[in-house]
């Protein structure tokens, strides 16, 4: 949530609210007025927290303090996601055996790293009258890696003159 989401002092319009302390404390339900009186004497801010709590949660803070914690934490939850890249492995129709385990050896390395991968079959001139040979590699590439360390995220299809299909490492437990 952004620091301009917050309503903060006079800003905060309802009649009463439920108000936690500088500590966390829960002080009950107030009055706004009286909850701004408080949080005045202190020498900090009332900052609604969950506008749409019945009353809404406001906690006495420095709002600066506040922000910057904020902004800490999602800089940090930021830093901890890990970004899944999209690699892709071409191929031709007329693929040789040993060129097919190559290539398949690479999108199993892929899959290990925990990318996701878009192995994908051109055809090029005539080719496109029997897209079924294309299909017949795709699943050639299935059945070299073995049921193991993949999930088929999206099944072969044509798009225009390339047939691909989606592979997505398993959940790790």
């Amino acid at each position: 949530m952004a620091s301009k989401d917050f309503r903060i002092n006079e800003m905060i319009r309802v009649s009463e609210v439920r108000l936690l302390g500088e500590d966390g404390e829960q002080l009950g339900v107030v009055s706004t007025p009286k909850a701004l009186e408080i949080a005045r004497s202190s020498e900090l801010d009332l900052v609604e927290i969950a506008p749409q709590a019945q009353p809404p949660v406001c906690r006495i803070v420095d709002f600066g303090k506040f922000k910057f914690e904020l902004e800490k934490k999602n800089r940090e939850t930021r830093r901890n996601q890990k970004q899944v890249k999209q690699k892709e492995v071409r191929m031709q129709m007329g693929i040789d055996d040993h060129d097919l385990e190559f290539k398949t050896k690479h999108v199993r390395e892929f899959l290990a790293e925990g990318n996701k991968v878009k192995v994908s079959v051109r055809f090029r001139g005539r080719q496109l009258a029997h897209v079924e040979f294309g299909a017949e590699v795709l699943k050639r590439v299935q059945e070299l890696l073995g049921e193991a360390n993949f999930v088929l995220e999206k099944a072969p299809l044509l798009e225009g003159r390339m047939m691909s299909m989606w592979l997505a490492p398993k959940a790790k437990k």
